[in-house]
């Protein structure tokens, strides 16, 4: 799967995420694009999902038309040593996310 790390997720994470194939959006050089922007952005650079901490891409936009899925990771904070423990579950939603849909961890 083609995934696209937000700004608020460490980079480092793209290493963890094994089996894929994940850029940042810093790597994209997308920097503060708005969201809507983004994930529009994302979608026609070939982008699968967009993993991310950002709380306002659920309530931004009409899910039922989402360019690419988005994975909305809940942490308290976007550190590795939070993220790290949580890779597991984001692997395992990975896998059941559907195309052009949202979902938690």
């Amino acid at each position: 799967m083609k995934i696209l790390l937000d700004e608020n997720m460490p980079h480092v994470l793209r290493h963890d995420l094994v089996g894929h194939d994940v850029a940042t959006v810093t790597f994209m050089g997308w920097n503060g694009l708005k969201n809507g922007a983004l994930l529009n952005e994302a979608a026609l650079a070939g982008f699968e999902v967009l993993v991310t901490m950002d709380r306002a891409m659920e309530t931004q936009h009409n899910l039922d038309e989402l360019p690419i899925a988005i994975l909305l990771v809940s942490a308290l904070e976007n550190t590795v040593q939070e993220l790290r423990p949580m890779i597991p579950a984001i692997l395992g939603a990975l896998l059941e996310l559907q195309p052009k849909s949202f979902a938690k961890v």
